[in-house]
């Protein structure tokens, strides 16, 4: 599903993969669950574009169902990874960089049995990223560190296009946006105070790693 001209959603996928088409090939936003890459490139492919064009897989965190598909989609484009630093050391052990918090004893359960059977393929990043960082995407795509859902989370805004790629930092729902909910948020204090950096960051366009993307997103920012 096509955003804005060259920024697509790929649907149907848990946690939302963005890809970007600029000039010197595809850039992609989260990689989804294990088993996600075939999705992924069926929809590269339907763009009239190979696996080969896909040049750069940025993770914004490293929960399992934002980076379970990236070992595959590696090794089958030869895409360089970009991540945090604290967030590259958990994918290298292809586990989250934070526990899950749940005071629901059948909810932790089910995650528990459901971390035994699902498991990403660990794999660490071509290249760390840090806060004021701009990679060649979007017109100049910056990196914003937004800790507080998991330690080393980033987000991603286009100054350009007006776009930010908030990952779970903050996500949609009911046309409007709210930040990392409490039971997956390592720190809340930490999730608070990047979603009020984001909110002033003046972007038009939110596309969040679930739900929705939010256009005329100015005054939809959660008010923490």
């Amino acid at each position: 599903m096509e955003i804005i001209a060259n920024v697509h959603l790929i649907p149907n996928i848990i946690a939302n993969p963005y890809l970007i088409i600029d000039s010197d090939g595809l850039t992609l936003i989260d990689a989804g669950l294990p088993g996600s890459d075939k999705k992924i490139l069926k929809y590269i492919v339907n763009l009239n574009r190979s696996p080969s064009d896909l040049k750069r897989i940025i993770i914004t965190h490293s929960d399992i169902d934002h980076f379970g598909g990236l070992s595959a989609l590696k090794k089958a484009s030869g895409a360089r990874v970009y991540a945090s630093e604290i967030e590259s050391d958990s994918m290298s052990k292809g586990q989250s960089s934070r526990q899950i918090k749940s005071k629901n004893f059948f909810r932790k359960l089910l995650m528990d049995v459901a971390g035994r059977f699902m498991k990403a393929a660990p794999i660490h990043a071509d290249e760390t990223l840090s806060e004021g960082q701009i990679l060649p995407v979007l017109g100049g795509l910056r990196i914003v560190e937004t800790p507080g859902h998991t330690p080393g989370h980033i987000s991603l805004y286009s100054p350009t296009t007006g776009i930010l790629f908030t990952g779970d930092s903050i996500v949609s729902r009911d046309g409007g946006l709210v930040r990392s909910v409490p039971r997956n948020t390592w720190d809340e204090a930490k999730a608070d105070e990047s979603a009020r950096k984001q909110a002033v960051l003046g972007a038009r366009i939110v596309c969040s790693g679930h739900g929705p993307v939010v256009m005329d997103a100015t005054n939809k920012f959660p008010k923490v």
